[in-house]
């Protein structure tokens, strides 16, 4: 298998350069805000970042291909780097402190392109999570300074703890009403959103969560995080990893029931 230690190494520093950046200006009074075209909120932070991440790919990495969500795709190749700079940039702007940084390698394979390398970075929560492909999922300070992560071993979902973010995307994807039988279902519902949800699932702090409509740089980094964790990330069709754009992830015990009820098979 390969050896991904020097890309997890890097994207850590890529991690720590953004971090600073985006906390420089976290609850900022002058933060420059735009809405795009689909309506969502992109920051002077959010663009800062990845061009920051770029720019040291790019010297770091030439050889290698970058997908933002900011400024696209750049680059061909069988490795690439795909970059949310802000994933919750609602949050960002709001002054609330769940949001990230994630950053993933992905290389070409069976099924197309797979995430080997995550890294998941909350400054203003003091929190980071990463993971590489055979070498497991952990969470700390540093790389030297970890704890390696599991998921629960929770197997009945009247014992299970659900996150999710919101429920206006499962009511405009008809996927209301098994959404609500699942709430129903479980021990406890909180709607943490964003990235987080998927690495409590990571930590064992809950048992599984789902988002109706995602794209891939939300979900590239949180996918190999959970699953070198133990557990197991999908899209709301069964395929696993991050391409469906939607996602379900779980302890695995869970996984099938999970994706029952959001498909209404239950």
């Amino acid at each position: 298998m390969p050896d991904y230690h020097d890309d997890l190494r890097l994207a850590h520093v890529l991690a720590d350069a953004a971090d600073a950046q985006t906390m420089d200006r976290f609850k900022a009074l002058d933060l420059k805000v735009e809405t795009k075209p689909d309506m969502t909120p992109v920051s002077e932070a959010d663009k800062a970042a990845e061009e920051l991440i770029r720019s040291q790919l790019q010297r770091a990495r030439p050889r290698d291909a970058i997908l933002g969500e900011e400024y696209g795709v750049e680059g061909t190749g069988p490795r690439r780097w795909v970059i949310d700079p802000i994933d919750g940039t609602k949050n960002y702007v709001r002054g609330v402190p769940v949001w990230a940084t994630l950053i993933s390698l992905m290389e070409a394979g069976e099924g197309g392109y797979q995430p080997v390398v995550g890294v998941v970075s909350a400054p203003a929560l003091g929190r980071r999570w990463w993971a590489a492909k055979g070498g497991g999922a952990y969470t700390g300070r540093s790389l030297t300074s970890a704890t390696r992560l599991h998921v629960s071993k929770v197997s009945r979902l009247p014992d299970a703890s659900l996150a999710y973010s919101s429920l206006s995307g499962w009511e405009e994807q008809g996927r209301l009403d098994g959404f609500m039988d699942l709430t129903r279902a479980v021990w406890r519902t909180r709607g943490y959103g964003d990235f987080w949800p998927y690495m409590m699932v990571a930590e064992g702090a809950v048992d599984i969560c789902a988002e109706p409509e995602l794209s891939l740089w939300d979900m590239a980094a949180p996918a190999i995080v959970v699953t070198e964790a133990g557990g197991s990330f999908t899209g709301l069709d069964g395929r696993p990893g991050p391409h469906s754009g939607n996602a379900a992830a779980s302890n695995g015990l869970l996984h099938d029931e999970l994706l029952g009820y959001l498909n209404q098979r239950y």
